[in-house]
């Protein structure tokens, strides 16, 4: 069974001592990559349309965690903006809110999406090491939504696709 504590640096997406908000989908995985099918070619193109974080894909590491502010992922349905995190093995986002498509991508794929709607860049030093506890609802000392009971589920299985066999 899966762990469901994390530990990894935590990229702080912040601008002028603010969290960025309003990430959309193009901005975490740009249209004109939407050729490309193969998942471990994804990774290389993330936050390639963010400013201020167009060499996240060069200098993320695996466990790598992402911080950010209101509506992350908002915009188009594309699973890529979903896979190319996936690929360079960061192991979780979190943000104030998510666009609801985004947010349903996320969990299907059993990739962790959790919601700190109290998150501010201030309580956080971009890329020090962090632990995320997903059952207890902790980022550190810091309080986060916990997962929902469907949600762990479906990341113990694996994905939704996995949890749907298993309840067979």
């Amino acid at each position: 069974m899966a762990s469901l504590q994390l530990k990894g640096r935590l990229w702080v997406l912040q601008r002028d001592g603010e969290l960025i908000s309003d990430i959309d989908t193009d901005m975490i995985f740009h249209n004109q990559y939407l050729a490309i099918t193969d998942i471990a070619k994804m990774g290389q193109y993330s936050f390639d349309n963010l400013e201020g974080f167009k060499d996240f894909a060069r200098l993320a590491q695996p466990d790598d965690i992402i911080l950010a502010g209101d509506n992350f992922g908002s915009g188009s349905s594309r699973q890529q903006a979903v896979d190319c995190f996936r690929c360079l093995g960061v192991r979780a986002i979190i943000a104030r809110s998510y666009g609801a498509i985004y947010k349903r991508n996320a969990i299907n794929s059993a990739f962790p999406v959790i919601t700190m709607p109290t998150a501010k860049a201030s309580d956080f030093k971009h890329m020090e090491v962090v632990v995320l506890d997903m059952d207890k609802g902790l980022l550190g000392s810091a309080k986060v939504e916990p997962m929902s009971g469907v949600q762990k589920d479906i990341f113990f299985a694996g994905g939704l696709f996995e949890y749907a066999e298993a309840l067979k």
